[in-house]
């Protein structure tokens, strides 16, 4: 597969080799001839933006610059975070609102259960995992009460 859009089955996106990632979603798995961040890029691209353009929302929002959870899509909170910083070939993607529970494997590893029941094991600390998930739920957060308050 060569093009893939982000979407309400998208769990995670890992990267296999220097030019391929494998898109895990809710019921099968999928290898795309993109790197991660493309595919981030193509999918904030695809529903109206950018990553850039994201990634800098996300910045004013939550004043932070580093390893930055995206909003690819706002109707359906598709907020995915990075395991490491999005430029290292290692980076991986996770979707915030299909994890159900993480828990510590080793110092370096930590298993993400999802809600369907898929098990990951990522190469990110348990305590690095929870900080993501911590700043991509303030960043869902903060938007859904600007959201409410625009109503």
């Amino acid at each position: 597969m060569k093009d893939y859009e982000i979407n309400d089955e998208t769990l995670a996106i890992m990267p296999t080799d220097i030019w391929e990632s494998v898109v895990v979603e809710d019921d099968c798995n999928y290898e795309v001839k993109m790197k991660p961040l493309e595919i981030v890029d193509y999918s904030c691209k695809y529903f109206g933006s950018s990553y850039a353009g994201r990634k800098s929302g996300s910045r004013e929002i939550l004043n932070s610059g580093y390893k930055l959870p995206i909003m690819v899509e706002d109707t359906n909170n598709l907020i995915f975070f990075p395991t490491t910083s999005p430029l290292d070939d290692d980076c991986s993607w996770i979707s915030l609102k299909n994890v159900k529970s993480y828990r510590k494997l080793t110092n370096t590893k930590t298993e993400v259960e999802f809600k369907n029941g898929k098990v990951l094991t990522v190469d990110i600390s348990y305590n690095s995992f929870n900080n993501q998930v911590m700043r991509a739920s303030r960043l869902e957060s903060i938007i859904r009460n600007r959201k409410e308050k625009a109503n």
